[in-house]
């Protein structure tokens, strides 16, 4: 008998025999070509059917449909099925918030049926949407359909409407669902109260809480960490406290999202102690959002260094604790250490956003150094940031405080978007380099090219761009066209503008009969620019009473003896200047000590006056004596009046000698040739005899000096100054 032969199934061969895997083909569906092929398949074989129904093949059927137009096949299939609504709820809760917004639209036009499930997953998508797409006349359109179709007493329904509403900043709208709800669960009350945390009503929050408790509904984790997070943003310490002891009493403390709350509230009211109780000795393991808490609650108590001992025990960190250290250290006056740090982030392979160049930014602004504040613009349009708006305004106050009003120009021709703090931060520029010109132009083109209205900060800039550059008319015209042209009710800022503006221009009597008509209570700074104004032009009476009026409102104002103590100096009444000196020690106030700086080649050097800590102090003081000597040949001579120390004329004259802003100025000049540009920032204002001696050293030397300090820029030239001696 003849032996039959089995064929000989190879490892290909039954590879080929095996059923395709649907399940990874809908998942890696490319077009609605490829779905329509695959659908075809499934509809073939029947046992597959339940495949169409699966939320990844509804799901792509949902996306490819709306992006291709090919809505009636994707509206063909949901009406044959037998449950289209269900269906239709599954695939919009899966898809993108962006997609069921879109097909929403599509389908309400259609007729297919929507019920009051599916309404829900729309309303949530328009809370989760950061296109735009989800506004206010998509969420009132979607509110009219659901009382059209008697879904607006479903409490599902209300709850979305309410997140909906609260997500276009229509929050009034928001509580007005919430009122008619006839039976408020814990979930309609926690997402009313979010919706008033997020859109920054806090106190609204607070309240709605208490509600909530006089309801009889007991409080859980999600709206106790509302409520703290309302706490935080207004600062009320106390509620914050009580809301502690009921978590610790309800056993609710080994929480960790209460326990990221606590930290956050107790370091945001500067509460470290009680931060660190919780910190140190509830939390384990410590997490990011604790750890970056700690961080910026010491950092805003002056404690830099303790904020960044615990950012060195973190295991792990995100950008938001970097950013929190930059910040920090920017907030802190070490604007050198905030750069530092942020490139030792770069070293770790973290890059920053925007909120983290921001603080990069505000620490440049601070230093005032040129070479970084270009370093730092570059890096920001390497990473594509130059086009987002804070970011360009950040940089044109960069740029005006590190002495480039030039580069602030460019970059704010640059914006494709302007607001109006980019117009206000462009005239503060203008304002600070002693143009006033410039500024009152670029508020004429503001007006009439771009329509956008001024606010009452604008004005203090444009007031005080007037002060500096003695435009007097031009400032009593603004001044007059707040109210009346802008409906903006001048306030003290205004008021001590328009005072300086007249004192420095020394219209004494027009200042003080603006302080007498004023409509409020003058305060420290009004009579305070009132006493500046006195010692410029060394008005003895008036900036007595100047005097006493600040020291009325502020006994310990250091700023007010010293200017009075400087009025006295000028009039050569040693004996005065003698007395507020021992006023000021026996109230424990001295001056200020004024200090100045300048970059080179990357790093700062800061000096003081007299200062004997640089390590080239010799080479400095000998180029010192050749400089004095040769700007004496041209007329200067040292104003022993500009300092106050109690002692003989040459001794007050070696001291001036020796001002801070001469030394910067030499150490520039050791490491400068003719023609170049050497940058000055001090702390306090330039004296008169630096400010002269600078002017002529400009013209000796053949240097542009730019030198800023506590008020302006001054740019030197040539022996002459862009403030005009007007400062």
């Amino acid at each position: 008998m003849e032996k039959t032969l089995e064929p000989t199934i190879t490892p290909r061969l039954a590879a080929r025999r095996r059923p395709p895997n649907f399940p990874h083909l809908i998942r890696t569906i490319t077009s609605i070509d490829h779905l329509k092929q695959l659908h075809a398949q499934l509809i073939k074989q029947s046992y597959l059917n339940h495949h169409l129904t699966s939320p990844p093949f509804v799901s792509s059927l949902l996306s490819l449909s709306l992006s291709t137009s090919s809505l009636h096949y994707c509206l063909s299939f949901f009406i044959s099925s037998p449950e289209p609504s269900r269906l239709l709820t599954s695939a919009l809760r899966l898809a993108k918030p962006q997609i069921t917004l879109l097909a929403y639209s599509k389908f309400r036009c259609s007729c297919l049926e929507l019920d009051q499930f599916c309404l829900s997953v729309v309303l949530q998508a328009i809370g989760k949407d950061k296109t735009g797409i989800g506004n206010f006349n998509l969420v009132s359109e979607a509110h009219g359909f659901g009382i059209k179709m008697g879904f607006d007493l479903d409490p599902f329904v209300q709850t979305a409407m309410i997140g909906s509403y609260a997500a276009v900043k229509r929050v009034s709208d928001a509580r007005k669902v919430f009122d008619r709800m006839l039976n408020r669960d814990l979930v309609a009350w926690t997402v009313m109260m979010d919706s008033y945390c997020r859109t920054g009503n806090y106190n609204e929050t607070i309240h709605l809480f208490e509600e909530m408790k006089i309801s009889g509904l007991p409080p859980d984790r999600f709206n106790l960490s509302i409520v703290l997070s309302a706490c935080t943003r207004s600062g009320n310490l106390s509620l914050g406290e009580a809301l502690h002891s009921y978590i610790i009493e309800s056993d609710l403390s080994h929480d960790v999202h209460l326990q990221n709350s606590l930290i956050t509230m107790y370091s945001s009211c500067g509460q470290m102690k009680k931060a660190e109780a919780i910190y140190n000795n509830s939390m384990s393991p410590k997490n990011l959002v604790a750890a970056t808490s700690m961080i910026s609650g010491y950092a805003k108590l002056g404690q830099i260094e303790t904020a960044h001992r615990i950012f060195n025990d973190m295991p792990e960190k995100d950008l938001v604790s970097w950013s929190a250290l930059i910040s920090g250290y920017a907030e802190s006056d070490r604007p050198d250490k905030a750069l530092d740090i942020f490139k030792e982030m770069n070293l770790c392979g973290v890059w920053p956003d925007v909120v983290t160049m921001l603080a990069l930014i505000s620490a440049c602004t601070k230093q005032g150094a040129l070479d970084t504040a270009k370093w730092v613009h570059i890096y920001v349009k390497n990473h594509g940031l130059d086009k987002v708006l804070s970011i360009g305004n950040a940089l044109i106050d960069m740029f005006a405080k590190c002495g480039s009003i030039a580069d602030a120009c460019n970059v704010f021709e640059q914006m494709p978007v302007k607001n109006i703090i980019t117009w206000t931060s462009m005239i503060t520029g203008f304002a600070m380099h002693g143009d006033g010109k410039s500024a009152l132009a670029l508020f004429d083109r503001m007006e009439n090219e771009n329509g956008i209205k001024p606010n009452d900060i604008t004005f203090v800039s444009l007031l005080y761009a007037c002060s500096h550059a003695g435009l007097v008319k031009e400032g009593q015209s603004l001044f007059e066209s707040m109210a009346r042209d802008y409906n903006i009710e001048p306030r003290h800022e205004h008021y001590g503008c328009m005072v300086d503006l007249y004192g420095r221009s020394k219209m004494f009597k027009e200042a003080v009969k603006l302080i007498e008509t004023m409509p409020f209570r003058p305060n420290v700074v009004v009579w305070g620019s009132l006493l500046g104004a006195c010692r410029i032009h060394g008005e003895v009476k008036l900036g007595e009473l100047a005097a006493k009026r600040v020291l009325e409102l502020d006994p310990d104002h250091d700023g007010a003896y010293v200017l009075l103590s400087n009025i006295y100096a000028k009039a050569g009444r040693s004996d005065d200047v003698r007395k507020v000196r021992e006023k000021m020690k026996f109230r424990g106030l001295s001056k200020e000590k004024g200090y100045s700086w300048l970059e080179l080649n990357g790093t700062v050097h800061a000096f003081l006056t007299g200062d004997n800590s640089h390590p080239r102090r010799t080479e400095i003081y000998e180029k010192l004596r050749d400089v004095v000597a040769d700007v004496e040949t041209i007329g200067y001579l040292p104003d022993a009046g500009c300092t106050l120390i109690d002692s003989n004329e040459e001794e007050k004259r070696e001291a001036v000698l020796f001002h801070s802003e001469k030394l910067a100025l030499t150490f520039g000049l050791i490491h400068s040739k003719r023609g170049d540009c050497v940058r000055i920032s001090k702390n306090i204002r330039i004296c008169e005899d630096c400010h002269l001696f600078v002017k002529l050293v400009s013209k000796v030397y053949r240097r542009e000096v730019v030198l800023r300090d506590r008020t302006r820029f001054h740019h030197f030239r040539d022996g002459i100054c862009s403030c005009g001696d007007f400062w």
